[in-house]
């Protein structure tokens, strides 16, 4: 049937990144206390680390229990001659009592261990680097929407992940590390004490968010970390944070392997990144990567797990971090990122270029497809040509200058715009040459690939649950595989739909509650309402206001697949209390309807 779950293809064996927060599923009430010390060293779960998620899917890791010590059986085994234990220095024996912190002891004269000792003691003060105390642990509990029954929330979790301070009493960790949250606590190098933390601005886009803490005494002792330059290929990078396999902070080390566009698994955009070899794993969402100088070049967010990658890590660089913080002092919160609501085809063939009457030596991309919703629909138009942006030319392949010897898509230029700001745009049509200055706008997909923290949206009568389709919808829906797991023509429309006015929305029947006034339409579910009385439905509240409203006797809604559904007006309405009542739903529409 046209509402039955069907299979687009099968799950290929591709690779793609995913966050790295840990995530701890809320325990019982009893068990609160001792399962909360142990939680950040999970064994029992570690095999779904090596998940590959796909690029929508944004489901933390679940790290629930503490690994257990395997001890062996039998005889202890002898130490070796050249056993560690510490020796005595009189006897030469073996010491049972474990030596003082810094008693470096060792057979000879009593002289040389005590100078051995403060060297070491030298030796360590040297190794500490300030930077490392500016990172800290974020504590979060999470309340995540259900978006299958969008009149309730999920069980409440935690997850914990790292973060740094920056100036002006400010900390940085990823927009992912507090999604949905409800209480955010922050933890500093060396402290017992958990902080209460305020969210200040989550970047959805960028995978970035802001927080501060009221409290005076944590900021004691604490120094905002420096920025440095965006770094070059084979640099040095440190990660720092608070990763699966301990409490205390972890570094690791490794190199820049690759800068180019990369997919933000959370946000569902693509913004600059930096690849590399460092082992990130999963609690290292939000700690700081630092080059050889001690300044952060980026924040680790995501990473491959695949069977044929190794140690292939991301890093949201220093452009995109700045371009959030300007984008919060600039406006007093965070707008996003613009884009250029076009679709376009590179003009790699020669034939291509030769009919639209390009020179050998002019280069661009042809546009496609304009978002109607978009400024630049009232000024460009489909095939035209763009040959600059901000007069930088645009290669045949979408490709522009970056640094010597690299090239980066053009839609970094656009990244480095902010919202309502100004671009000049070089097109060619029918051979001649026009610019046009464009003011660059955040525009908004059909189907939206986040909620942004805001509960979804329903309408229910005659047991008719009425929803609007979103990327968290799908996941909800069909799991983490929904690309292969939805409808057809629902992923159709995610893909390639767009938008005909800024408010229209996908809705749909997400499912039916049975009552006796809705026999024979049990089986309907997640198809589209084209119409309602002859009507369009044009978004959920549109939808509820028609309804709420008609006098008509029948209540007629037109579905996808050429279905329709209809009701006598009267009884749909009054049977409406009793099914709420029934499956106790506190209201029949949720709040944003109400307004």
């Amino acid at each position: 049937m046209a509402g039955n779950k069907r299979k687009r293809a099968h799950k290929p064996n591709s690779s793609a990144p995913e966050t790295l927060d840990l995530a701890i599923p809320a325990p019982s009430p009893a068990l609160v206390t001792a399962t909360a010390a142990v939680a950040p060293n999970s064994a029992a779960n570690a095999a779904s680390m090596e998940d590959v998620f796909s690029v929508g899917n944004v489901e933390l890791i679940d790290n629930t229990a503490s690994p257990r010590v395997r001890r062996a059986r039998g005889r202890p085994r002898k130490l070796p001659v050249h056993s560690e234990k510490p020796l005595s220095l009189a006897t030469g024996r073996r010491l049972v009592r474990p030596l003082d912190k810094g008693d470096f002891s060792v057979p000879g004269d009593a002289g040389v261990s005590t100078l051995v000792a403060m060297e070491v003691d030298k030796g360590w003060e040297a190794r500490v680097i300030p930077e490392m105390d500016s990172v800290v642990k974020v504590f979060c509990v999470h309340t995540e929407p259900n978006f299958s029954l969008p009149w309730q929330r999920k069980r409440q979790y935690s997850s914990s992940s790292s973060g740094f301070v920056i100036g002006g009493r400010r900390v940085l960790t990823n927009a992912h590390s507090v999604e949905h949250y409800t209480q955010v606590k922050l933890k500093k190098r060396g402290s017992d004490t958990k902080y209460l933390a305020t969210v200040l601005a989550i970047g959805t886009e960028c995978d970035i968010a802001m927080l501060t803490v009221d409290d005076d005494e944590f900021w004691q002792g604490m120094s905002p970390v420096q920025f440095g330059e965006l770094p070059a290929l084979q640099d040095a990078v440190t990660v720092v944070g608070y990763p699966i396999g301990g409490d205390t902070i972890s570094v690791t080390s490794g190199v820049v392997s690759r800068i180019e566009i990369l997919s933000y698994v959370h946000g569902s955009t693509e913004l600059l990144g930096l690849q590399i070899d460092a082992a990130i794993n999963s609690g290292n969402s939000g700690g700081p990567a630092f080059n050889d100088k001690g300044n952060c070049v980026g924040i680790a967010f995501q990473s491959l797990k695949h069977e044929d990658a190794e140690n292939i890590g991301y890093v949201i660089p220093t452009p995109v971090i700045m371009h959030f913080i300007r984008d919060y002092e600039k406006n007093g919160g965070y707008t996003g990122f613009p884009i250029l609501g076009v679709e376009w085809q590179k003009m790699e063939n020669p034939d291509l270029r030769m009919s639209t009457g390009m020179r050998p030596d002019q280069k661009g991309v042809r546009i496609r497809r304009i978002d109607p919703t978009a400024p630049e629909s009232k000024v460009l138009k489909p095939s035209d040509v763009i040959l600059s942006f901000d007069g930088i030319d645009i290669a045949n392949d979408g490709t522009v200058p970056f640094r010597h010897g690299e090239r980066i898509g053009f839609s970094y230029l656009i990244s480095q715009k902010y919202t309502g700001d100004n671009a000049a745009i070089e097109v060619m049509r029918n051979a001649n040459i026009l610019k046009f200055d464009i003011k660059l706008e955040t525009h908004r997909r059909l189907i939206p690939s986040h909620s942004k923290g805001k509960p979804p949206s329903y309408y229910i009568i005659a047991g008719f649950v009425f929803t609007t389709v979103s990327v968290p919808y799908l996941r909800s829906e069909y799991g983490k595989d929904y690309e292969y797991e939805a409808p057809v023509k629902l992923l159709d429309k995610l893909l390639h739909s767009m938008p005909q006015s800024p408010d229209e929305q996908l809705v749909v029947v997400s499912q039916v509650l049975v009552a006796d006034i809705n026999i024979g339409y049990e089986d309907i579910v997640n198809i589209q309402v084209l119409a309602f009385n002859g009507k369009p439905v044009k978004n959920l509240k549109s939808l509820a206001t028609m309804v709420e409203s008609c006098n008509d006797e029948y209540l007629k809604f037109d579905l996808d697949y050429d279905q329709i559904v209809v009701l006598r007006t009267k009884t749909a309405k009054a049977t409406t209390l009793d099914i709420l009542a029934t499956h106790c739903i506190p209201a029949a529409m949720s709040d944003d309807l109400k307004l």
